[in-house]
């Protein structure tokens, strides 16, 4: 939680992501005039600073059945289809209502019809925007993105999850050559993600696989629950359940003839790189694991270190910074506490509200869009999966890794810090530890493992690089070589 009117901004740009995760309805129509209709029918863009930040933000305005519809990419959050509610023209002036996630857009429309002079309000922000029109989609560039031909096979999988009931369905790529091949589980980080581990414009995992599969690996990556072509999802989901998910695919990927027994991993990233020890501390068929930026921290000690880096490569002064780590502590602590549902809701609530009303450090217009805004601040503290992130001890399952481990971090991660988890994991798999683990820091990367200016999470969108090369060969060298 930050405090002063900056960082009401910066939750301001959540506010849009969270939206683009929760939301798939298409938008809806404004009733225009057909002349209304081909002044703003087009393709509208323009970047929306927020402190440092530069979000490109792209709205599609159509003209159907004698109505305007309109939508609204974020690219740099990788939002894409945000609802807009209606689209209007009144003489010059155009509003963009979006009350899914508590935005609108109204500005003036220039003489010549190619610009939009206006302003984004938010969360009790306002921000200028001006939106210019554009000929084509802004395409983003993603050179490692794989092209046909292909020099592997690919297959459609599905598989159940008996415990919770539910089917998963995924993508298993099988190398040339007749085999039998080693193989990896890849697990997403957090948030409901498909099986590309799509995020930002990018697709992370679609890189890897293809790497991979050109190394003499065979993978199999799937959809989160809720997502694509898989089942479930819900707000009691935990960790815990996401690695039973990743059990069955193991089971799955390890049972098939192509693979070679006794040679199946696991690949986890961020969150990912919890559930994978989650998995090889209790299934014999987990041979080795990769983690790529997995926590070796308990998960409230990693989100005050996170929120203090990123805040810190943001340009928030020491007070602004010591100030959140104080309130986000308290909630942390109250979120991982006994009380739960309303009770926990009440509890974060309440200790909230109390530290605002007496920070002398708000002023009382913040205060007051920070009261309005509270049930949505805390309501996420209190969900069953956050309070088992903060609670779980990532060492509690590294300590019971009787595999060969490569951990990687990049040293930019703001969301996962280098040094202190590649320590903690190391620690955490001790003297028993196989020769073969890997700890590795690696120079100029980020969360992603893209080569990064900032560390920022806002850069990574902006960033054309999916995963660094130097990455993908140190995990294919690493898999290769483990039975040489």
């Amino acid at each position: 939680m930050e405090t002063n009117s900056q960082a009401r901004k910066k939750r301001m740009v959540s506010i849009i992501l969270a939206a683009a995760i929760a939301v798939t309805a298409a938008a809806q129509a404004a009733s225009q005039t057909p002349r209304a209709q081909e002044a703003l029918a087009g393709i509208w863009a323009g970047e929306l600073a927020v402190q440092a930040l530069r979000l490109r933000m792209v709205f599609t305005v159509t003209s159907e059945n004698g109505s305007l519809k309109a939508s609204l990419d974020s690219l740099d959050q990788g939002a894409k289809g945000l609802p807009v509610a209606s689209a209007a023209l009144q003489g010059s002036r155009v509003a963009f209502e979006m009350p899914a996630f508590g935005a609108r857009y109204e500005g003036e429309l220039s003489g010549d019809g190619l610009r939009i002079d206006g302003a984004w309000e938010q969360g009790g922000a306002k921000l200028p925007l001006l939106l210019e029109r554009t000929n084509a989609p802004i395409v983003l560039d993603r050179p490692q993105e794989p092209r046909p031909p292909f020099p592997y096979a690919s297959e459609e999988v599905t598989f159940r999850n008996e415990k919770a009931g539910i089917a998963l369905a995924g993508t298993l790529f099988i190398p040339e050559g007749p085999g039998p091949f080693p193989a990896l589980v890849l697990v997403s980080g957090s948030g409901a993600q498909n099986r590309d581990e799509e995020l930002m414009g990018h697709k992370p995992f679609l890189v890897l696989a293809d790497y991979l599969a050109r190394r003499g690996i065979a993978s199999l990556r799937y959809d989160d629950r809720g997502v694509g072509g898989s089942g479930g999802g819900g707000p009691s989901d935990t960790s815990l359940d996401f690695a039973d998910d990743a059990e069955a695919a193991l089971e799955t990927l390890a049972a098939r003839p192509e693979i070679a027994q006794g040679k199946t991993g696991i690949a986890g990233h961020s969150e990912g790189g919890l559930i994978a020890p989650i998995v090889a501390s209790r299934n014999a068929k987990a041979a080795f694991l990769v983690l790529l930026a997995g926590p070796g921290l308990r998960g409230q000690e990693l989100l005050l270190k996170q929120g203090e880096l990123i805040a810190r490569a943001s340009g928030a002064s020491d007070e602004d910074i010591a100030d959140a780590a104080s309130i986000n502590a308290v909630l942390y602590s109250i979120a991982a506490g006994s009380a739960e549902g309303p009770a926990a809701v009440a509890a974060l609530k309440e200790a909230y509200l109390a530290w605002m009303s007496s920070n002398a450090r708000m002023g009382e217009e913040e205060k007051a869009a920070a009261r309005k805004s509270v049930d949505e601040i805390v309501a996420p503290l209190a969900s069953p999966w956050f309070r088992t992130f903060l609670s779980t001890d990532p060492a509690l399952y590294l300590a019971k890794v009787g595999v060969p481990v490569l951990a990687l971090n990049g040293s930019m991660d703001l969301q996962v810090p280098a040094a202190e988890d590649l320590a903690a994991i190391e620690r955490a798999i001790g003297p028993r530890a196989d020769q073969r683990n890997r700890y590795v820091e690696l120079p100029g990367l980020n969360h992603l493992f893209q080569t990064t200016a900032t560390g920022l999470p806002e850069e990574y969108g902006k960033l054309t690089e999916t995963i660094s090369p130097a990455a993908l060969d140190l995990i294919g060298d690493w898999i290769s070589n483990l039975w040489r």
